[in-house]
């Protein structure tokens, strides 16, 4: 008997933690600040997405190209691509960018208008890569080629053939 009573008091009290653990999680999402919750709404529609396109300025010429990588590291959006590439050489000429995704599932789509920041530090390229392991064939976090950024001053805008725009900044 002593048994089951020692039993159900540590369920009973890891109920209780689970609970009180649980109700924090729920507190912590209520503290997001809406820029955190801006950015992990187009976080996630670019995930779904699965893939974009990107536009830079080469000169006076627009370039468009598919992109791949999305990922939220220390509170950023970071985009990653190689510094060999025209795409890179472009950006940091001009680090003003747009991007562009369609879910053709909902038919709707995302605009984005962003500063792209430079981000070299080992750590950064290190995260990026651990979330996109069919790129370490490719690129290593210790080598002098892969260029991971950051999206600032974003704007971004959600369409669909339906309704009205909704615009989020962060």
């Amino acid at each position: 008997m002593k048994r089951i009573v020692c039993l159900l008091s540590v369920f009973l009290f890891g109920a209780g933690l689970c609970k009180a653990l649980a109700s924090n999680v729920v507190d912590s999402l209520k503290t997001c600040s809406k820029e955190e919750q801006s950015m992990r709404e187009v976080y996630d529609f670019l995930k779904k997405c699965g893939h974009y396109f990107i536009a830079t300025v080469d000169g006076d010429q627009p370039r468009v190209r598919p992109f791949g990588t999305a990922v939220i590291f220390e509170n950023k959006l970071y985009i990653q691509t190689g510094k060999k590439k025209n795409v890179s050489k472009q950006m940091k000429a001009n680090p003003k960018i747009e991007i562009c995704a369609l879910d053709m599932t909902e038919g709707k789509w995302l605009r984005i208008a962003a500063t792209v920041v430079t981000d070299d530090r080992r750590e950064a390229k290190q995260y990026v890569l651990d979330q996109y392991p069919s790129l370490k064939s490719m690129y290593s976090a210790d080598d002098d080629n892969t260029h991971v950024l950051y999206l600032k001053n974003v704007t971004a805008t959600f369409s669909s053939f339906g309704g009205e725009p909704k615009e989020t900044t962060f």
